[in-house]
């Protein structure tokens, strides 16, 4: 990792935050507004090659987040995919019509409650979104074999950091677990 480390600035051992708190403020800032930096250009080329794959279909990343969700989830109630993106229902009315009428996705009335809307991928659909987890999945995996061995173990715990308090246990169970909601 020292490569991405060389044009920070810095010398990698002085990138770890966890002696940023020794440090004085003007140095412990400048460690984190590496990362800060770090962070946009990996997002960008994390979401590029999707990006560009999404644009032949005139999609763009709010179509990706709700494919990839609903890939993941079938049978997701709209109103939990609202709750997931925090987004607003016009927005996501906006897209959702778009990949419907498009044939990427059905919506179906629920078989308790025939008020909800659940949403499937069609096999277009299901399709166009594991070619967008197939590009962003090599890109993780290249990333986590270059980042070296327990690099998996610290990302997961980075990225789950990342996320607020508040949400962390409800997003880690639609992630990894298999209680009532998707």
């Amino acid at each position: 990792m020292t490569d991405v480390y060389a044009h920070s600035g810095l010398p990698a051992e002085a990138l770890d935050p966890r002696d940023a708190a020794e440090e004085c403020p003007e140095v412990a800032r400048e460690r984190l507004i590496t990362y800060v930096e770090l962070l946009f250009f990996a997002y960008r080329d994390f979401t590029g090659e999707a990006d560009a794959v999404l644009a032949e279909f005139g999609f763009g990343r709010a179509h990706h987040r709700v494919l990839h969700f609903v890939n993941r989830h079938p049978g997701l109630r709209i109103a939990d995919l609202l709750d997931i993106l925090k987004i607003t229902k016009q927005s996501l009315a906006r897209v959702l019509k778009q990949l419907v009428n498009r044939g990427y996705i059905l919506q179906q009335a629920g078989a308790d409650d025939r008020r909800e809307r659940r949403l499937y991928l069609t096999a277009k659909g299901r399709e166009l979104a594991e070619k967008l987890a197939q590009l962003q999945c090599a890109r993780v995996a290249a990333a986590l074999a270059n980042a070296g061995e327990g690099a998996g173990a610290e990302t997961r715990r980075f990225l789950a950091s990342m996320i607020s308090k508040e949400e962390r246990s409800r997003i880690e169970e639609l992630i990894f677990g298999t209680g009532s909601r998707p």
